[in-house]
C-alpha cells in the first residue's frame, strides 16, 4: 500500500495500521514536497517513518502549475489532491498497490472538501472512511498505539491561508511560511508554548494572526512589529477552516 503520508494524525495512524496489518515491506509512505508544504511538517514527519522501519517517498508535486490551483478558488484544494495522486499512483502501479489517503468518516460529512473527490475521481482508497472510524477515534487509537501523533493538531498547506481569489505563489507561500516562523520565534523566546498557529493572508497586505487563546494573550500584549511588511496585521483565535467560513458569510 501506497500512504499518502502528510504527518498529521490520520495519515499517521493509517500508515502504522497499514504496517501492523501487511508488515513493514508491504507499505510505503509518500510524502509530496512542494512550496506548499511547511519545512517545519518535514523533520518529524520523517521520524516517524523511520521509527515504523517503512520506506519513505518524496516526491516532488507542482501543483503551482495547474491554473486551477494557482487561481485559488474555492476548488484549490481538488487541484492539489489531483496532483498528489497523479503523481503517486504511478508508484502505486508500479508494485501493484493501491493508494490510500487518510480521509475519516468525519471528513466524509464535513461538507466542503473537494479535495476528496479528486481523489476518489483517481481511485484512491480511504481505509479510515471504509471503517467508519472518526477523527476522535483516530486519536484515541494512535494514544492506545502509543503514538506520537495522537494528539497533533490539526495542520494544512500554506495554501490554505492565503485568502481565496488571492493567486497562490511561491513568495506568497513562503511570506506566510516566514511570518509564522517568526511569530512562534517570538512567542517562544518568551517562553510561551504554541499550539496552533497560522498567518492568514487577506490580500493588499492584509494579515490575520490566528493562535491558540493562551498564546493570542501573549502575543497581543507584545505583538510584532511590521510582520513581514504586511500593512495591516490583525489578531484573533486560531479558527479551523478560518477562511472557508468567512467564504460563506461572503455567499
Amino acid at each position: 500500500m501506497v500512504v499518502a503520508y502528510s504527518g498529521g494524525a490520520d495519515s499517521a495512524f493509517l500508515l502504522a495500521a497499514a504496517v501492523r496489518a501487511l508488515g513493514p515491506d508491504r507499505v510505503v509512505a509518500a510524502t509530496a514536497y512542494s512550496p506548499s508544504l511547511p519545512a517545519i511538517e518535514r523533520g518529524p514527519a520523517r521520524d516517524f517513518v523511520r521509527q515504523l522501519g517503512v520506506e519513505l517517498l518524496t516526491p516532488t508535486t507542482h501543483e503551482l502549475d495547474r491554473e486551477g490551483y494557482r487561481a485559488n478558488g474555492t476548488d484549490r484544494c481538488y487541484h492539489c489532491k489531483a496532483e498528489l495522486i497523479d503523481t503517486l499512483l504511478p508508484v502505486g502501479e508500479a508494485r501493484g498497490w493501491p493508494v490510500a489517503t487518510g480521509t475519516n468518516a468525519d471528513d466524509a460529512v464535513a461538507g466542503f472538501r473537494p479535495g476528496i473527490a479528486a481523489a476518489s475521481e483517481r481511485g484512491a482508497i480511504t481505509p479510515l472512511l471504509n471503517a467508519g472510524l472518526t477523527k476522535a477515534q483516530v486519536r484515541q487509537a494512535s494514544r492506545d498505539w502509543e503514538l506520537p501523533t495522537w494528539d497533533k493538531p490539526a495542520a494544512a498547506c500554506l495554501s490554505s491561508r492565503i485568502a481565496y481569489g488571492t493567486e497562490v505563489t511561491p513568495a506568497a507561500l513562503a511570506r506566510v511560511e516566514r511570518a509564522e516562523t517568526a511569530v512562534r520565534r517570538h512567542l517562544t523566546s518568551k517562553n510561551v508554548a504554541v499550539t496552533d498557529l497560522r498567518v492568514r493572508d487577506l490580500g493588499q497586505d492584509r494579515a490575520r494572526v490566528e493562535l491558540d487563546p493562551s498564546a493570542l494573550a501573549a502575543y497581543e500584549a507584545d505583538p510584532i512589529d511590521r510582520l513581514e511588511d504586511f500593512v495591516e496585521v490583525s489578531s484573533r483565535a486560531f479558527r479551523s477552516g478560518s477562511m472557508n467560513l468567512e467564504l460563506t458569510v461572503l455567499n
